[in-house]
């Protein structure tokens, strides 16, 4: 109850063209047999995702995986503004390091900065607001 689990799946899927992407079925199991090693499951292979799973985690028992998955508490959440982007805690693999860190560090930004936008415009209304009542 304590715990989240993150998982990074920007690099796991079928490229279709450039503007779409989708999952094979070995994918989506490999996806799948992340969490259920996390709740302490054992992992399905009906897709044929062994491969997958024994490459990055295989004695079948969950651990954080570098730039794949890695669980944060609560409170390590709300120490990063309570950002859900998984590159946060999920890191990098090691080969595109400033990739991952530049882009989650984007995404906060762009987060932040639709929140600030609405405030600003929230602000701006009111002064509207205010100087169309003063001068009429």
């Amino acid at each position: 109850a304590d715990e989240i689990l993150f998982v990074d799946a920007r690099e796991i899927h079928n490229q279709i063209d450039r503007a779409h992407r989708d999952w094979r079925p070995e994918q989506i199991e490999y996806l799948a047999n992340i969490v259920r090693l996390w709740r302490g499951e054992k992992p399905e292979f009906e897709a044929g995702s062994e491969k997958m799973l024994d490459a990055v985690l295989p004695d079948h028992t969950y651990e954080d995986v570098p730039g794949l998955c890695a669980v944060a508490t609560a409170e390590e959440i709300e120490q990063e503004g309570w950002s859900l982007n998984p590159g946060r805690y999920v890191g990098s693999s090691g080969s595109s390091v400033d990739d991952l860190e530049v882009a989650a560090r984007l995404e906060s930004l762009a987060e932040e900065f639709e929140t600030l936008s609405k405030e600003a415009n929230s602000y701006s209304d009111a002064v509207r607001e205010v100087m169309s009542r003063a001068f009429s």
